[in-house]
């Protein structure tokens, strides 16, 4: 049996009514198939960029809008309200304590507070913090001027480590007395010196004989940006090393003075945690 293999050349076969043949006409489809295929991936690819772009402008959108929100919330939660107060922990029979006070205030038998060299308004005018947050402000007022007026006078001229005891009149502020103490030129301040304002604080604290004090350096209240923590550290460093001293005065016989129960430093709001932070190093120098 025999079988008839025909082999046709496609290049040579025409069909009817087109003029192509078959090779041309492969061809034809191929890139047909191509071509649509390609428009269909780029498509694909143009809706795929399209949804990418609109879940990307809703996150930002979301983002934008939860932003003030949580911002507000951790705004509220970190400033303590006035009045707000811990004992951070106990230095040789010494509670040492932070509160957001104003020193015109603060319920002591002590307020010591710090003043600079005297300017034209310097309390009153940027940078020094503004009226509402401003303590020294608040003093001179509670005390009708007299701040001002001794500073301007010249008769407490705020010169490094100069110190002024002012008997507090009834019906003015919530001291009972106050102690200013002098920081000089604020344009020579150093932070160090507030080791020597807080040894000066609580020798004149001892000398009073009052068992509890509050301290407020009040430097941003007279227009330097001081480091806040430092200031809070070194103050205290000061304070308990002139209380070693007379502790090593008394056990040689050479000095008598009531055991201090209490140290309290002043912070405004935007400063209580800052400050009790750095307090906390000092008690406990194994905090971090």
């Amino acid at each position: 049996m025999f079988r008839l293999f025909i082999f046709l050349n496609p290049g040579h076969v025409y069909l009817p009514d087109t003029g192509l043949n078959l090779l041309e006409l492969a061809k034809q489809f191929i890139n047909f198939k191509k071509h649509h295929m390609k428009a269909i991936i780029n498509r694909q690819t143009t809706l795929l960029k399209k949804i990418k772009l609109y879940l990307y402008s809703v996150f930002i959108l979301f983002a934008m809008c939860s932003m003030p929100a949580v911002a507000f919330a951790q705004t509220k939660a970190v400033l303590p309200a006035v009045g707000t107060h811990i004992i951070l922990g106990n230095m040789d029979g010494i509670g040492i304590a932070v509160t957001v006070q104003s020193p015109s205030a603060e319920k002591t038998p002590l307020q010591i507070a710090c003043v600079f060299e005297y300017t034209e308004n310097d309390i009153f005018t940027p940078p020094a913090l503004p009226l509402e947050a401003n303590g020294m402000a608040h003093l001179d007022k509670g005390l009708n001027g007299m701040i001002t007026e001794l500073r301007k006078s010249g008769q407490f001229a705020g010169h490094a480590f100069e110190t002024l005891l002012i008997d507090i009149p009834n019906g003015t502020i919530v001291p009972q007395k106050l102690l200013l103490i002098g920081l000089g030129d604020r344009k020579k301040f150093d932070p160090e010196m507030m080791k020597t304002v807080g040894a000066i604080g609580m020798r004149e604290a001892l000398r009073l004989g009052v068992t509890s004090y509050a301290h407020a350096s009040d430097l941003k209240d007279g227009g330097v940006d001081s480091p806040t923590a430092l200031i809070a550290e070194n103050v205290l460093k000061g304070a308990m090393g002139a209380y070693h001293t007379q502790i090593y005065l008394k056990g040689k016989g050479m000095s008598a003075f009531k055991p201090m129960k209490k140290i309290t430093l002043l912070a405004g709001p935007p400063f209580y945690q800052i400050t009790g932070d750095a307090l906390k190093k000092v008690i406990d120098p194994n905090v971090h």
